[in-house]
């Protein structure tokens, strides 16, 4: 197990030393240790079987260019299971219900519970990067810890849309209830 969460965070920290060495790419660091965790979501939170055909959907409420060019250059080269990737940056809540993954950027946050609204009854990991909104609907909320990328999860949140966390994830992440 521990050999899992070292697979998991071993690049991510990588990119987090990276950045530090290279501040003037902060931006794009940080939206490459973004875009790898998202990839990771897909690897621990199972989605029920009827969202395992087609095309596996994130779509990005906001606009981070630098992001989009890294969730793009990973969907070119990564598949969840036998699903290509697609990533789409949404314009509005009603979007969300397309998708399986659903990253609400800060500049957007006040929009999340729109979203809830919109994915309610759908199987949708919300995943935000505004401190607090863990405990108001998302998911999976990125935070700094000690100048370090971490995640919140609420776990009450993810089965709520039918999704099944893995163990590993949960214990590597700060608990929301």
């Amino acid at each position: 197990m521990k050999k899992m969460i070292l697979i998991l965070i071993l690049p991510v920290a990588l990119l987090v030393t990276r950045a530090m060495i290279a501040p003037d790419q902060g931006e794009e660091a940080n939206a490459k240790i973004k875009a790898i965790y998202i990839y990771n979501f897909t690897k621990y939170i199972e989605w029920p079987q009827e969202y395992k055909s087609g095309n596996f959907v994130v779509g990005v409420l906001g606009t981070n260019t630098a992001l989009l060019g890294e969730l793009n250059k990973m969907a070119a080269a990564k598949t969840v299971g036998s699903q290509k990737f697609d990533i789409k940056n949404i314009s509005s809540p009603a979007d969300a219900a397309a998708c399986h993954i659903v990253y609400i950027l800060s500049d957007k946050s006040s929009q999340l519970a729109d979203v809830v609204t919109k994915v309610k009854g759908k199987s949708a990991l919300i995943v935000t990067d505004k401190e607090g909104l863990a405990a108001k609907g998302a998911a999976i909320n990125f935070i700094i810890v000690e100048n370090k990328q971490k995640i919140e999860l609420n776990k009450g949140n993810i089965e709520k849309y039918k999704l099944k966390v893995a163990a590993q994830l949960v214990e590597m992440a700060v608990a929301v209830k």
